[in-house]
């Protein structure tokens, strides 16, 4: 498993649209109609890559903690599935289902999202604003699989409860770090 971080995605850009097929329930979902009313988390995650397997919980935790705040969670997959078919739609449902993800889980087939966001690696981070404009990009925590630091979303709810408390963006911004999205 290569190592890969997250690319640079500076503060205030504003998050480029997408309509994407939400695997759950074969429904097309666009970032307008999942965005929270204060703010909105796009996380680029995978079915497989042991980074999100080791932070799963955390985000279901998180997503149902914050969206009663207001802050609505997207989750994406864009990896390619030809060599990686775990990381296929029918599957993500599976994920989804098994996990009960309080979000959408969207398959970015064309990988044209995770180009628009210049995601890098899963799990990929962004928080953005109610006008959808980048306050956040980096990592959940300093918490890795089998590096013994507690996972705690520490990161990004530093950087939500910011949002919610109107206070300014965090200047330590880690990025995140995780598997190399699986490009076509």
């Amino acid at each position: 498993m290569a190592l890969t971080e997250s690319n640079k995605f500076p503060t205030g850009t504003k998050a480029p649209d997408f309509t994407l097929r939400n695997t759950v329930n074969d429904k097309m979902v666009s970032l307008t109609e999942a965005k929270g009313k204060k703010g909105t988390v796009i996380m680029f995650i995978c079915n497989h890559c042991p980074f999100v397997v080791h932070v799963n919980t955390e985000l279901v935790k998180m997503a149902n903690e914050y969206q009663q705040k207001g802050i609505g969670f997207i989750a994406i997959s864009s990896n390619e599935i030809e060599n990686y078919p775990q990381d296929a739609p029918k599957y993500m449902k599976q994920v989804a289902q098994n996990l009960n993800y309080p979000f959408p889980y969207l398959f970015d087939e064309t990988q044209e999202v995770a180009k628009n966001y210049d995601a890098a690696c899963t799990p990929d981070f962004y928080v953005f604003d109610e006008n959808l404009l980048t306050v956040y990009h980096g990592q959940l925590d300093s918490s890795r699989p089998n590096n013994g630091v507690p996972l705690t979303g520490k990161d990004i709810r530093n950087a939500l409860d910011n949002l919610l408390e109107n206070k300014p963006v965090l200047e330590n911004q880690k990025p995140s770090v995780g598997c190399g999205i699986k490009w076509k």
